[in-house]
């Protein structure tokens, strides 16, 4: 009974540490998706993205994964400002940002795949850091560093997106960008600008989202393939538009993910997870913080 309960709590601090990464990967999503009503499934292929330049800068200039992710935010913001630039002028504006919309992303995220095994190969890449292999001990709880700063980074990109949000024009303006635009041109901002900026920090996140992965394992260009179902999960389970919704339903999943895998086993992992989500939004269908 002892090493049970020394198992459930590990597995249940684990979940934890990997359900704040979950948000790191999911955030981004929750601005596209849920606040700009653009189904961006190409994310998972810009967060690769952001693993390999990690990858690329830490092997040649050996600086921290976390220190480049944020270098790289500001590029990848303009990246997401060129992407969003062609999605309004190909479907958006012309009202065909359903079906095509959609394929558009898929397309992107299978030529950044295809991109990303051109220029590194199939083969794991990892990067190196002071952090990556020790752990802390709390009694008979582990806390390996190699998740707990991703979880700390994580925390603080979730609380500075929802205090810039709540505090700031431009934040409110996207909160408030898919719910009326015609109210917004009467409050003097225009509605593409705010979509161009906000699909612009929805992919800047994704740079750290990439780094904080090659940190917790070695990724290949396939990988961002397993985060597609699971972070539209999360944004759905968490509200869509809620960050502290998001934050919840990414520690919910986490937790329900490594509780199976450490006593069920990995392969009953997503099936649990997404029968949870299945049950969540049977009783509260806006889900956790969802208005």
């Amino acid at each position: 009974m002892e090493i049970s309960f020394d198992l459930l709590a590990n597995a249940v601090v684990a979940g934890l540490l990997l359900g704040g990464f979950y948000a790191a990967v999911t955030v981004g999503v929750t601005i596209s998706f849920g606040m700009l009503d653009i189904v961006n499934i190409a994310h998972p292929a810009f967060i690769m993205a952001g693993s390999f330049v990690a990858y690329a800068i830490n092997s040649t200039l050996h600086l921290d994964p976390v220190l480049i992710g944020l270098l790289m935010m500001p590029v990848f913001f303009l990246l997401g400002i060129a992407v969003y630039q062609i999605y309004y002028y190909a479907f958006e504006r012309r009202g065909e940002e359903s079906i095509q919309g959609l394929a558009f992303f898929f397309g992107l995220l299978f030529v950044g795949e295809v991109a990303l095994i051109l220029i590194f190969g199939v083969d794991y890449r990892f990067v190196e850091a002071p952090y990556i292999g020790p752990g802390l001990h709390l009694g008979v709880i582990e806390l390996p560093l190699r998740m707990l700063i991703p979880f700390a980074v994580a925390l603080a990109m979730v609380g500075l997106l929802q205090a810039f949000l709540g505090r700031s024009f431009i934040g409110r303006a996207i909160l408030a960008v898919s719910q009326d635009s015609l109210a917004l041109q009467l409050m003097a901002a225009d509605p593409r600008r705010v979509k161009r900026i906000a699909f612009g920090i929805s992919i800047a996140t994704a740079a750290l989202a990439g780094a904080l992965l090659i940190i917790i394992q070695p990724v290949e260009p396939s990988i961002g393939r397993d985060y597609i179902g699971r972070i539209f999960a999360i944004c759905v389970l968490g509200g869509m538009t809620s960050f502290p919704g998001m934050l919840a339903g990414a520690m919910l999943i986490g937790i329900a993910e490594s509780v199976t895998s450490t006593f069920y086993g990995p392969s009953w992992a997503p099936a649990v997870a997404f029968g949870f989500l299945l049950l969540t939004l049977a009783i509260r269908p806006a889900g956790i913080l969802g208005r």
